[in-house]
């Protein structure tokens, strides 16, 4: 093996110390994703606020953060993700700052949104340089560490976020949660303005934005998330919240012509819909979609179950995520290593065993003792860990393998969307389902019976979306022998 020129030596460091600042400030991002969730009975304590409010500072973020990813990811293709980049991280360190000083739950909640469009604005410029900075086994090296990244930020936010309600008690304590971003933000936009490249290859074709198409697609997204947003399980919750879907409709047909049309009169849509023929591309975003419905739920319902039912501290609560992230990071570490040479069947063990560790928490939280409940949930939290490391960078890889560079960052929104609608749906099933068993049950049982049939309940659900990516992943093995044959 050839060493590197001293020029080549310096380029490659330089992209590699670019990476981590994109990684890192993902990392931030998806944080506030998970830490938060057990800050809500602290945020109620403090501010008030009924399950609707507590709902949308969870599913509020996912929300605003879908529905800003696909036109950011467009205007960082066609005019300069580094700019892109530095503006979402700066408009989410101005938002959770709002979010720190909250006087009252609007405010927060306002915060939250705000929040959540600005990691929107940021995520897809981080995938679009990662597919910029990088080609061939080396793009899957960096997806496997951005993966491990990102899978460590996603279980570590519930011990992060209980150690800092510990820190500042419980009836402030969540402010802390959002305090931590600033140093953190400032940090990161001095490193992403000296490192990040000044310089893309943009698309010859693209002169334009395709502003009607960002709208449509905005209104399709809006109108299917909102409802599930909308969600809580509890009795006021309102049945006319499901017509919003009619709107989805009408905006999803409307757009798919629209981009139709636009594409006929020589012009460059938001979304290639050529992207979608790519099977590795289009499969890929179905089964993040069910994964990521799936997996930021079990963390909301294990946190609500541990804090509400078993009565343990914040800290301790988050506390039972840690195997599972440190499972998770070594997996996505060796997934990206391995995904090159196995491909989907990786993907395929992922989901299996994602499925078969959070699956074993149910006889756990039915019938363990509550000394005993929070050391084997995270016991066998820690093979549901080990499974997700080998889906997310894996997937991450797969998905956008066959994208052409110049559409990376649209093409890594589309998928985030997925995502997105994914976690806002699943968290809202879940949760709503959870809710709705401890008003139905209330004053029934046992409180702690109670609260073992709702976790019951809420988890089958998050079991069944596994068993969607599951079969999702298992009919993509399948295509691939079959067109190979």
């Amino acid at each position: 093996m050839s060493e590197l020129s001293p020029n080549e030596a310096s380029a490659n460091r330089v992209k590699w110390e670019s990476f981590w600042v994109c990684a890192g400030v993902a990392s931030l991002t998806i944080l506030d994703l998970s830490k938060v969730n057990v800050g809500l009975p602290s945020i109620e304590e403090s501010l008030g606020g009924g399950a609707t409010e507590l709902q949308l500072i969870v599913a509020g973020y996912a929300l605003a953060f879908g529905l800003a990813l696909v036109p950011a990811g467009r205007l960082g293709d066609i005019r300069s993700r580094r700019n892109m980049f530095l503006i979402g991280l700066t408009s989410f360190m101005l938002a959770s700052l709002l979010c720190a000083i909250a006087p009252t739950i609007e405010v927060l909640v306002i915060g939250r949104i705000l929040q959540g469009v600005a990691a929107g604005i940021q995520m897809p410029q981080v995938l679009g340089l990662i597919q910029q900075l990088f080609q061939g086994r080396e793009r899957g090296k960096a997806f496997g560490l951005f993966g491990a990244t990102i899978g460590l930020s996603t279980a570590f936010g519930p011990t992060i976020g209980g150690l800092l309600i510990a820190v500042g008690g419980l009836e402030n304590g969540w402010r802390l949660l959002f305090w931590m971003n600033i140093p953190l933000g400032l940090i990161a936009i001095w490193f992403a303005w000296r490192l990040l490249p000044r310089q893309q290859v943009h698309d010859a074709d693209v002169k334009s934005l395709d502003v009607t198409g960002i709208l449509l697609l905005g209104a399709a997204t809006f109108s299917l998330m909102l409802p599930f947003v909308l969600t809580t399980g509890g009795p006021d919750d309102d049945p006319n919240r499901w017509f919003w879907l009619i709107g989805f409709v009408v905006a999803a047909a409307t757009f798919v012509w629209w981009e139709r049309r636009y594409l006929r009169i020589g012009k460059s849509p938001v979304v290639h819909f050529g992207l979608l023929r790519l099977s590795s591309y289009r499969n890929g975003i179905l089964i993040a979609t069910a994964y990521f419905a799936a997996i930021p739920a079990m963390f909301l319902i294990v946190t609500l179950f541990l804090q509400q039912g078993l009565g343990l501290e914040a800290v301790f609560a988050g506390m039972v995520s840690i195997p599972f992230a440190l499972a998770s990071a070594v997996t996505s570490w060796l997934g990206g290593r391995m995904v090159n040479t196995y491909g989907r069947p990786i993907v395929v063990l992922g989901v299996a065993l994602a499925g078969i560790g959070i699956g074993a928490t149910l006889p756990i939280a039915a019938f363990a003792s509550e000394e005993w409940t929070p050391w084997l949930m995270a016991a066998v939290l820690t093979v549901a860990g080990a499974g997700g490391g080998f889906v997310i960078s894996p997937n991450q890889t797969l998905t956008l393998q066959d994208v052409p560079v110049t559409q990376g960052g649209v093409a890594g929104s589309v998928a985030q969307v997925g995502q997105r609608v994914g976690t806002a749906i699943g968290v809202a099933v879940a949760s709503s389902t959870f809710f709705a068993t401890l008003y139905a049950e209330q004053g029934l049982a046992n409180p702690v019976t109670i609260y073992r049939d709702a976790y019951g309940r809420g988890t089958a659900i998050i079991v069944a979306l596994l068993a969607l990516a599951l079969i999702l992943s298992l009919l993509d093995v399948r295509k691939r022998a079959a067109a190979s044959a």
